[in-house]
Formats: structure tokens, C-alpha cells, sequence
């Protein structure tokens, strides 16, 4: 795609399915070099990836001839089955059907790293669903209470 130049970054989140609290830490540095694995094939570039028990942050930027549904598919399908083959996060049943991609400016690029490096002390004062429905808010996307619970 010669003469293609996009700068486009997203900040996606997503959750295990029913928010099952099975990413444990012991196991996420292999989780994280999967998911690095993954952007590489997809000639994505991956900025930062976190976890938490029950969740997702990754930052990335897509290649212009991707698609963000397909990535999301390309990354929640590989991943999902690389977690039961490998046997990584006992008791992991797939991610949630749904997730968050928001985009982020170039100015707000390592603001959103720091966020996503500080998961863990974030995570101290709020769980997943508070987060989540700020994140919603402060990108002015309307949502349907019953899609989130």
C-alpha cells in the first residue's frame, strides 16, 4: 500500500466472557507475547498491552488495509484458542461478545500507555464496569445498560 499513511490509534478494551476473573498474573507475560505475536501478523503495530483477572487494555494501530471488526475477530479468535490449547487461564470459557475501541490522538499517546502500564494501582479504586462506563461517557457513546452486566 505504497503512498498509504494513516495515524490512527485505538485504545480497545474487552472483557472475559460473564467478566470471569481467570487472567491471573502468574500467566500473563505468555498471554502478552501471544497477543504481540498476533499484532505482528496483522502487520499491526502494538504500543502497550494490560490485564487485569477480568479484563483487556491493549493500545495499537491498524494497518490501513485492515478492518477494526476484523482485527478484533483475527485477535479475540487466536488468542481464545491459543488460552484453551495451551491451557494458560484455567477456568477461561472466550471473551465477551462486544468490547471498546476508542481513539486516541497522537498528543494523548503516552497519556494512554501510562493508563494502561498503571492497570493494576488504577484498578485498586475501581472495578471494570465503573471504568468501563467512564470510558463510554467521556467518548459520548450511547449504550445499552443491559449489554454491560
Amino acid at each position: 500500500m505504497a503512498n498509504t499513511y494513516t495515524q490512527i490509534l485505538y485504545h480497545i478494551v474487552f472483557s472475559t466472557k460473564d467478566r470471569a476473573t481467570v487472567l491471573r498474573e502468574s500467566r500473563r507475560e505468555e498471554f502478552f507475547r501471544y497477543v504481540w505475536g498476533i499484532h505482528q501478523q496483522l502487520h499491526c503495530h502494538l504500543y502497550r498491552v494490560n490485564a487485569m483477572d477480568d479484563h483487556v487494555h491493549i493500545l495499537m494501530s491498524l494497518h490501513p488495509s485492515l478492518a477494526l471488526a476484523d482485527y478484533m475477530r483475527e485477535l479475540k479468535t487466536g488468542t481464545s484458542r491459543w488460552i484453551s490449547l495451551e491451557g494458560v487461564f484455567e477456568g477461561f470459557d472466550g471473551w465477551q461478545d462486544g468490547y471498546g475501541a476508542f481513539t486516541v490522538s497522537a498528543r494523548e499517546q503516552d497519556a494512554v500507555i501510562r493508563y494502561i502500564k498503571d492497570q493494576q494501582e488504577h484498578h485498586q479504586n475501581t472495578d471494570y464496569l465503573d471504568e468501563y462506563r467512564r470510558m463510554l461517557g467521556e467518548a459520548r457513546i450511547k449504550y445499552d445498560e443491559r449489554y454491560l452486566t
